[in-house]
């Protein structure tokens, strides 16, 4: 099951109808996916709502249990574990029923995300210089909302200046390095190199390949005149395998930066997950909500045996897409938990210690660990939530930049400003320290952090200059 699913979801993501699928639900916030099941139910009629003290209806055709989840509750020493979850659903079924409520509105109020927030989000994680991450910054300003690139290199140049001086060769350096981001596609500056840039990513062997790239590269704008009977006899190539490279063509997203669209601002947060710690190891588990909440209706399951031909073969297509809903949610719950563990193993000191103690962690990282391919962990982790002893947060607070220290390690760039931000709370009011001050101060505890630096972090805190935040006591 684990090798399929990192190969469907980490590189044959667009080959088939239930492999789209199980991408578009793995980047799903709980909220939408909720909105996507109840559609999904009014829809099909092989679908039903599980009833929810059958437990075991609404997990069928999973064989996968939460050995790590806790049978009953603990509270050994400082162990924390949510009161209002439902233990014995979590010894069973690896979630648990979170109906809590007691969070202030405020909290539970998603942020929006948009596309360019999703970019600068991983341009901030990546091994860039300053330099060239306001190459970046700038690129990812100029996309239009499908994604693409629609200003020459030239233009994007003379909007650096004159805070950055780069030439064209030195731009598209960078774009080249967006253009890996997630989504597959972002950042390219024709349609042809949109879907190049996606059949990159697929495996050597995919049937059509190779053609499918010759065709994107070139006659792809021939395409709607020529058919593909005319382009066929174009690159004089069989019918048969034309056909093959134009399918998996049609499989593409030529609108990728539609992928991240804005949440409602009134959309509330519902965590995806529940982290807590037992016997002083920290746990991780699907909360109740993120779990399959539909099962397929017996009824109409067994009534295919006994109706008409043409009724029957409605219905079995209605009973295939409800079995790749189920398996597409399956996959779904257990790559976010994958991806949790592997968070809470490599940031337990931020779970314990908060924001001081986050370690510099990219994408990259865990992808490697789990054997994803970086654009699947981009999509489990999007818009996803996780509830804490520290309060939910969303899953992008784990992942940090990194800053060298003197004794030569890291420190992540979200641990250094928070230990600005302790600085700066416990100064003299009267004598508030300066940028240079702090960065001295950083530098003391074998963080060699330049004052621009300490200035950038502080605007980014929303913390004023020092000479604005002189009180008189």
């Amino acid at each position: 099951m684990k090798t399929r699913l990192q190969t469907s979801l980490g590189q044959q993501l667009v080959l088939t109808p239930q492999l789209q699928q199980a991408i578009k639900l793995l980047q799903m916030s709980t909220t939408e996916l909720e909105l996507e099941i109840a559609q999904a139910v009014e829809s099909n009629p092989l679908l039903d709502w599980a009833d929810s003290n059958d437990s075991s209806a609404a997990n069928e055709g999973s064989d996968s249990t939460d050995a790590d989840a806790p049978a009953e509750r603990t509270d050994n020493g400082d162990d924390w574990a949510p009161a209002e979850l439902d233990w014995s659903a979590a010894g069973s079924g690896g979630s648990f029923d979170d109906d809590d409520d007691t969070g202030s509105a405020a909290e539970r109020v998603a942020e929006t995300e948009t596309l360019a927030d999703h970019l600068l989000w991983q341009l901030h994680l990546s091994h860039l210089s300053t330099h060239d991450r306001s190459i970046g910054a700038a690129l990812i300003d100029a996309l239009d909302d499908d994604g693409y690139l629609r200003e020459p290199l030239a233009t994007i140049a003379e909007t650096l200046l004159p805070a950055v001086h780069a030439d064209e060769d030195e731009i598209l350096a960078v774009l080249h390095r967006i253009q890996r981001f997630d989504p597959v596609g972002v950042a390219a500056r024709t349609l042809g190199e949109c879907l190049q840039l996606q059949l990159d990513v697929l495996p050597g062997d995919t049937p059509g390949l190779a053609l499918a790239r010759q065709i994107a590269a070139g006659p792809l704008e021939r395409l709607p005149r020529s058919g593909v009977a005319g382009l066929a006899h174009e690159l004089k190539q069989p019918l048969d395998e034309v056909e093959t490279a134009v399918a998996l063509l049609r499989s593409l997203d030529p609108r990728p930066g539609t992928q991240i669209a804005p949440l409602s601002q009134d959309t509330y947060v519902v965590p995806d997950v529940v982290v807590w710690r037992q016997n002083g190891i920290w746990r991780a588990a699907l909360a109740g909500h993120a779990g399959p909440k539909v099962v397929i209706h017996r009824g109409y399951e067994q009534l295919i045996r006994r109706c008409g031909e043409a009724d029957a073969g409605y219905l079995r297509a209605q009973l295939q897409e409800a079995r790749w809903l189920l398996k597409g949610l399956q996959q779904r719950g257990e790559t976010l938990l994958r991806v949790m563990r592997s968070l809470i193993l490599q940031q337990a000191g931020f779970l314990e210690f908060g924001e001081q103690a986050l370690r510099p962690l990219t994408l990259r990282e865990i992808a490697a660990e789990l054997g994803l391919h970086e654009s699947t962990v981009s999509r489990a982790i999007a818009r996803k939530h996780v509830r804490t002893p520290r309060g939910t947060l969303p899953l992008r607070a784990f992942f940090a930049s990194g800053i060298d220290t003197e004794g030569g390690g890291e420190a992540s760039s979200t641990a250094i400003q928070a230990m600005i931000r302790r600085l700066i709370d416990d100064e003299n009011p009267r004598k508030p320290l300066s940028d240079a001050k702090l960065a001295d101060l950083l530098k003391s505890s074998g963080i060699p952090v330049a004052r621009r630096t300490v200035a950038k972090y502080r605007e980014a805190m929303n913390i004023s200059a020092s000479h604005e935040r002189v009180r008189i006591a």
